[in-house]
């Protein structure tokens, strides 16, 4: 009896197990409409920051989206060697990356990445290669 007791237990657990182990680990929500970036670890809300995203004539992309590559130090090849530190790639040439900047955040100034903070940005990457790209998941909406 003892055994079917912890069994039965040992089920239960796995099962639960394997739901927050396929769970993504760290979701940044990018909110266009308030243009702020809240940063969730295991479910818990770490962070939320000012950012900036596509001013007009230009598009961030909205929808659900895993890390794909990171790049600590990268500077645009498509808008004059532009600097984009501690850059996580989401979708393309589309990233979340610091900004020096910083008087534009909390509106819309970029040509669709999400611009943080330095220190913001270094935070996410940090956190980023922590959790490992596949782990990762940046949630864009209006």
């Amino acid at each position: 009896m003892r055994r079917a007791i912890v069994a039965a237990s040992a089920a239960v657990f796995l099962q639960f197990m394997s739901v927050s182990a396929n769970a993504d680990a760290l979701v940044a929500q990018v909110d266009i409409g308030t243009q702020t970036m809240t940063v969730s670890q295991d479910g818990i809300m770490k962070y939320r920051w000012k950012i900036s995203t596509a001013r007009r004539g230009y598009v961030t992309p909205t929808g659900s989206y895993r890390a794909k590559w990171l790049s600590r130090d990268h500077h645009s090849k498509k808008y004059d060697d532009a600097p984009m530190p501690y850059a996580v790639f989401f979708n393309g040439g589309y990233a979340v990356h610091g900004t020096y900047d910083v008087r534009r955040l909390g509106r819309p100034a970029s040509h669709g990445c999400v611009r943080l903070l330095p220190q913001n940005a270094a935070t996410f990457f940090s956190m980023t290669r922590e959790a490992g790209l596949h782990n990762t998941r940046i949630v864009i909406r209006r």
